[in-house]
C-alpha cells in the first residue's frame, strides 16, 4: 500500500515546494499586503460598533466572492444563500427599532424553538448564525494564514452583529438581556 501512495506523496511534496516558491514572488507579496489591509479594514468595521456597517461589509465581501471566486455550483449556491440572508437582515434592520412594525415579527416567532432568551430568532438572527457557520467551515479548508485571519475577523464581526441586533430587539420589546457568549457560536 505504501508503494501505491508514493506518487501521491511525491505530488504533495511538489505542490508544497511550488507553494513556497509562489510565496516568494512579488505578486504574492503584494497580495499578502492587500490581505493585511483587508484584515485591518475588517477589524476597523468591527471596532466601529455599527451594526449596519458590519452587515454591509459582509454583504460586500460575499458579492465580491460570488463575482470573482465562485468556481463551483456548491460555492455559488452557498454564496447566493448568504446574500439572500444578508438582504433579509438589511430589511429587518430597517424595522427592528420601530415597535409597531417589529411587534409583528415578534408575534410571528412565538414558538419556544424560535426564541432565544425571550427574543425572536428572526431571519436576521438566523442569518448571523448561518453565515457564522459558513465561515467556520471555510476556516477548516486549505487556506493561507492571512485568509484565515480575515475569516476570523469576519466571524468576530458576525458574533458582535448578532449581539448588537439582539440588544436592539430587547430594547424595542422591553426585554432585559443578560450578557453572555451564546453557545451557538462555539
Amino acid at each position: 500500500m505504501k508503494n501505491e501512495l508514493l506518487p501521491l506523496t511525491r505530488l504533495l511534496a511538489q505542490e508544497a515546494g511550488w507553494t513556497k516558491a509562489q510565496l516568494a514572488a512579488a505578486a504574492t507579496k503584494r497580495l499578502h499586503k492587500t490581505r493585511d489591509d483587508l484584515l485591518q479594514q475588517m477589524k476597523e468595521v468591527g471596532r466601529s460598533g455599527k451594526l449596519e456597517l458590519m452587515v454591509a461589509a459582509e454583504k460586500t465581501i460575499v458579492e465580491g466572492d460570488l463575482e470573482h471566486y465562485a468556481n463551483s455550483e456548491g460555492m455559488k449556491s452557498s454564496l447566493n444563500a448568504a446574500l439572500s440572508e444578508l438582504n433579509a437582515t438589511e430589511k429587518l434592520l430597517a424595522i427592528v427599532d420601530d415597535k409597531s412594525r417589529y411587534e409583528r415579527v415578534n408575534e410571528a416567532y412565538s414558538l419556544p424553538k424560535n426564541r432565544e432568551k425571550g427574543l425572536p430568532l428572526d431571519e436576521a438572527r438566523q442569518a448571523f448564525k448561518s453565515h457564522y457557520a459558513r465561515l467556520n467551515n471555510l476556516d477548516k479548508s486549505r487556506l493561507a494564514d492571512d485568509e484565515k485571519a480575515i475569516i476570523d475577523a469576519r466571524k468576530s464581526n458576525l458574533f458582535q452583529a448578532d449581539k448588537l441586533y439582539a440588544q436592539r430587539q430587547a430594547k424595542i420589546l422591553g426585554i432585559e438581556l443578560k450578557q453572555s457568549r451564546s453557545s451557538t457560536y462555539s
